[in-house]
């Protein structure tokens, strides 16, 4: 089974945290890692027919398949297993009432959790998840 690649937004705090989060808790190896400002995820996207200038979102490429903001944190989150699987049943709520959750953090994560000034550069131990 391929490895699935999450692209984030690398400037931001609360998305490195979630990225993070993401390679302690992903104890099948299950994922991979681009920031969506890299070349590697401008051709990724453009192979998935997205344009990386309206980017500014948490994409899952998952099995040929694209996710977008609240299917793909779900759908990443249901892979890493027990408890954190246990939030797909938020699945359930329309997606629309769960896009504008995610679009109101989108919108106030640089005032929240700051911003920097490049993509954060991995240590030697988890490079390797980074495409």
């Amino acid at each position: 089974m391929e490895p699935a690649v999450i692209l984030f937004d690398g400037v931001c705090n609360f998305c490195n945290a979630g990225v993070n989060f993401v390679i302690r808790h992903d104890k099948r190896d299950r994922f991979r890692f681009a920031p969506l400002q890299s070349p590697v995820a401008a051709a990724l996207l453009e192979k998935a027919g997205l344009d990386q200038g309206k980017m500014d979102t948490f994409v899952l490429l998952d099995e040929g398949a694209v996710y977008v903001k609240s299917g793909a944190g779900l759908r990443v989150l249901k892979q890493l297993g027990f408890p954190w699987s246990m939030a797909w049943i938020l699945i359930i709520l329309p997606k629309p009432l769960r896009d504008a959750m995610y679009n109101w953090i989108v919108r106030n994560r640089y005032r929240w959790f700051g911003k920097r000034e490049e993509c954060m550069v991995p240590d030697a131990q988890v490079r390797r998840k980074f495409l």
